[in-house]
């Protein structure tokens, strides 16, 4: 045989069998099937047809034709005997010397026996090999000798259509043996590739290159050897002893040509197959590692078992090699099978059932050991890629759900809410409900812990279920929830004015009743039916009026509450609440507020002749552009700045810069009237106070007298040494003071005579109760005497009515300021209003300027 495949074998089940599980044919797909019965059926017709034949011998052959014929047999069953074999894909193909054998058969034989010389031939070899290690069945090894007959027979007939009656040494009879030699490769080559095909142990192109890359160099020689062989018989048969060394020679150099090539094939397809492992989870990697290994080691069969850690178990993969049905062909052959561990920790094993039928070969251990080592590192960083995604993915959640009820913990609240208040309309009411089991550490007490745990999983479920979309639920504390509501419908109260805005309060509270209702209906915990009792504290704000931390520590409170007064639901009430998570980061946001260039800005409201209406002055008015809260009255911050000593000299600073700024834009189109600017407490016990002020004019180079600096009484009647000579030294610099909200200290009347003053100004409750009030006339009416025998201006706040400013004229009143005049309005607007009320005053009455008064 020049070329013939190796199927893989078949294990012979113990039980009765039929003719095809005899004859090997169960398992086998239709097509090997028909492919084998026409490839026997051809060659015994063929032989029996070749015997048939009438023997017409040349005068030129060596020998007999029966002689002839037992050597044409004898040297098949040499050739045969004799084969190299290699895997391909996963079937075995053999190489022979059956070139040689045919043409020296050709020589010694009659044409027309040669078919049936080669089926016997072949028959026995094959048979004597399966003996001896291979075990094949009697369908493979009558298909392997029908192959190599049919070759004998086309190269029979090839040989004698181009050389005829020619003598066996004529240059016409070689190129009759070297034809029919080709044509025994090409009929044998085709009959293989084709079964391999069936068989789908390999691909065409696989088939062309790795056999013609096995044949060819054997096929020369074989073509080289038989030539030299019948020539040897003809002329002198003792050359024939010479042939025995040069054969061994030859026969090493093609075994190590076939076994290099193997070697190579194999670390290639190993050196690409592991570099293609997947660094993906266990079973990906495991399954391109069941694949890589059916295509590097031609096997039938591989399994990988792996070895789980941490008492996962085993797990095992298994993947069978495409062609013979191995649930009825059983798993005979060799396997081989390799621990595979990593640092000395094991990781499962691998086994392979080869496809060859010979013992496995030192290189296949080696290959499938280092194989195993590569798989093993794979699989080892699969599982260890599994465990640090499941130990992240714990992290994760531990960082962001409460581990026993899987709600969201309290960090994660307060980032989730904080990230939705931003999200919605400022004015948005929302509110967040502060839940709280009471006596929790009885149930922990009676029941223990585990049962204990059990209350607040059961807790956490009914507090989703009642839940709506959109709603956050977490775990606060140890027996602590919260249920952040987005969304809060406002309820109208009737006895609310029109124009107010209705109330969200009512609609949170009855969601915490509800709450309530349905988390003390009884549960059963582990046997024991049982009741809890909760409190709920209530937390109602706009949107953007807080964050969610001030709302969780409004509801805090209100939950201290319900339980001091062992109510179920409480509201938080802002007038027990003396500071404010917003009061605490007042500021540092005041600090980046200074740092700013937009947040600290002025309004302005003018100070205007009662009479004529023509502007005297214009009060500033400070405001902060808060970026979360809006637009800040100073009510809201001021006390904040006067509790901190550089924030007092930052803000004094730019309230003053501000204030100067905008008495420039009206002097500069000629409007000749002050800028009153509040002064604090601090300011006037700050000894560098007077030095500030004083450089404050200098950069906007005003005149002292065009500043008005306003004090309250309690700071002006204090016994401070150093409020006298702060006051002293601002009064030497020519800037105006004045007495802010007169009438409403203790000692007003004391103060005009102690601290000399520029202004008094008339608080606002009086001006709104003269109207109706006898006492608040006669206080605005003192007042007015008062500045009018002292030389001092008299301004009243607050006016906002046409009678109060007619009440004022009869009271010889000379100035007001109020919304009757003017609201205050932004500093790029006042220069308009100044210059509107000046120009509507008339003619021949002279407003009061700052300097006719002191």
């Amino acid at each position: 045989m020049g070329f013939s495949v190796t199927a893989r074998p078949v294990r012979e089940a113990p039980v009765r069998r039929s003719f095809s599980d005899a004859a090997g044919l169960a398992g086998r797909s239709r097509g090997v099937r028909a492919l084998t019965v026409t490839v026997i059926s051809s060659a015994v017709l063929l032989a029996v047809l070749g015997v048939l034949l009438p023997l017409d011998r040349p005068a030129d052959r060596p020998m007999t034709p029966v002689v002839g014929a037992a050597l044409a047999v004898v040297v098949i069953i040499a050739g045969q005997l004799a084969r190299l074999r290699f895997r391909l894909g996963r079937g075995m193909v053999s190489v022979s010397w059956g070139e040689a054998a045919f043409i020296i058969g050709f020589v010694v034989a009659p044409p027309g026996w040669l078919p049936a010389a080669t089926l016997a031939g072949a028959l026995l070899a094959w048979a004597l090999l399966s003996w001896w290690d291979s075990h094949r069945n009697t369908a493979e090894l009558a298909h392997l000798a029908a192959s190599l007959s049919l070759g004998a027979a086309g190269a029979t007939a090839v040989t004698v259509l181009v050389a005829g009656d020619a003598a066996v040494l004529s240059t016409r009879m070689t190129i009759g043996l070297l034809a029919g030699a080709l044509t025994y490769l090409l009929i044998t080559f085709g009959l293989a590739t084709l079964t391999l095909s069936l068989h789908r142990d390999a691909t065409a192109r696989q088939i062309l290159l790795r056999a013609s890359y096995a044949k060819i160099p054997m096929f020369v020689g074989n073509v080289v050897v038989g030539l030299a062989a019948g020539h040897a018989i003809v002329d002198g048969p003792l050359w024939l002893l010479a042939f025995a060394p040069g054969l061994w020679l030859l026969q090493r150099t093609y075994r190590f040509h076939l076994r290099a090539e193997e070697e190579r094939r194999m670390w290639e397809s190993f050196s690409a197959a592991t570099a293609t492992l997947p660094g993906g989870t266990e079973a990906e990697v495991a399954r391109a590692g069941l694949t890589a290994a059916l295509e590097v080691f031609g096997a039938r069969r591989v399994e990988i078992e792996v070895r789980g850690g941490d008492g996962d178990g085993e797990r095992r993969y298994a993947e069978d090699g495409p062609g013979l049905d191995n649930a009825i062909a059983g798993l005979p052959g060799p396997a081989i099978t390799r621990a595979m561990a990593v640092a000395g920790d094991p990781v499962g094993e691998l086994t392979v059932w080869l496809s060859g039928p010979t013992l496995p070969a030192p290189r296949d251990e080696a290959a499938i050991s280092a194989f195993g080592d590569a798989l093993a590192g794979a699989l080892h960083d699969a599982s260890t890629r599994s465990r640090l995604a499941g130990l992240e993915q714990q992290i994760t959640q531990d960082l962001t759900k409460d581990r026993l009820t899987g709600l969201l913990n309290r960090s994660t609240l307060l980032t989730d809410g904080d990230r939705l208040l931003r999200s919605f309309d400022r004015q948005r009411p929302v509110a967040l409900l502060l839940l709280d089991i009471n006596d929790f550490r009885e149930v922990n007490g009676t029941l223990g812990h585990r049962h204990g745990d059990e209350v607040l999983r059961v807790v956490a479920e009914r507090l989703t279920e009642l839940a709506r979309a959109g709603e956050l639920v977490a775990r606060t504390g140890d027996d602590e929830f919260a249920l952040l509501i987005p969304t809060v419908t406002a309820v109208s109260d009737s006895a609310v004015r029109p124009h107010e805005q209705p109330s969200p309060l009512p609609a949170a509270l009855r969601r915490a009743r509800e709450l309530v209702e349905h988390l003390i209906r009884p549960l059963e915990v582990s046997g024991v039916r049982l009741a809890v009792e909760v409190a709920v504290g209530v937390a109602v704000s706009p949107a953007g009026g807080v964050d969610l931390g001030e709302l969780v520590r409004r509801a805090s409170l209100a939950l201290n509450q319900a339980k001091r007064q062992q109510l179920a639901v409480s509201a938080f009430d802002p007038g027990q609440d003396a500071v404010t998570t917003d009061a605490l980061a007042l500021l540092a946001e005041l600090q980046d507020a200074l740092a700013a260039d937009d947040q600290i800005l002025l309004h302005l409201q003018p100070a205007v002749d009662l009479i004529t209406a023509a502007p005297t002055g214009a009060e500033a008015l400070v405001r902060w552009r808060h970026p979360r809260r809006g637009q800040l009255s100073p009510g809201d911050f001021v006390p904040a700045v006067e509790h901190s000593a550089e924030l007092q000299t930052a803000f004094t600073a730019r309230v003053l810069d501000l204030a100067l700024e905008a008495a420039g834009s009206w002097q500069a189109v000629g409007i000749d009237v002050p800028v009153s600017v509040n002064v604090s407490a601090r300011s006037l016990l700050d000894p560098g106070f007077p030095a500030q002020v004083a450089e404050a004019l200098r950069r906007h180079r005003a005149p002292a007298a065009y500043l008005v600096l306003e004090i309250t009484e309690s700071v002006a009647v204090s016994q401070e040494r150093i409020v006298d000579e702060v006051l002293a030294e601002l009064r030497d610099m020519g800037v105006q003071l004045s007495l802010d909200d007169f009438g409403t200290g203790y000692s007003s009347l004391a103060i005009v005579t102690r601290v000399p003053v520029d202004e008094i100004k008339i608080d606002r409750s009086f001006v709104d109760d003269m109207i109706e009030s006898p006492a608040a006339e006669a206080v605005v009416r003192g007042a007015v005497e008062l500045g009018a025998r002292l030389g001092v201006r008299v301004v009243a706040e607050g006016v906002e009515t046409i009678e109060q400013r007619a009440a004022l004229i009869a009271l010889n009143c000379p100035t007001a300021q109020g919304y009757h005049f003017c609201k205050p309005m932004p500093a790029d607007k006042i220069v308009q209003a100044l210059t509107a009320l000046a120009e509507a005053a008339p003619a021949n009455i002279r407003p009061l300027r700052a300097d006719d008064a002191s």
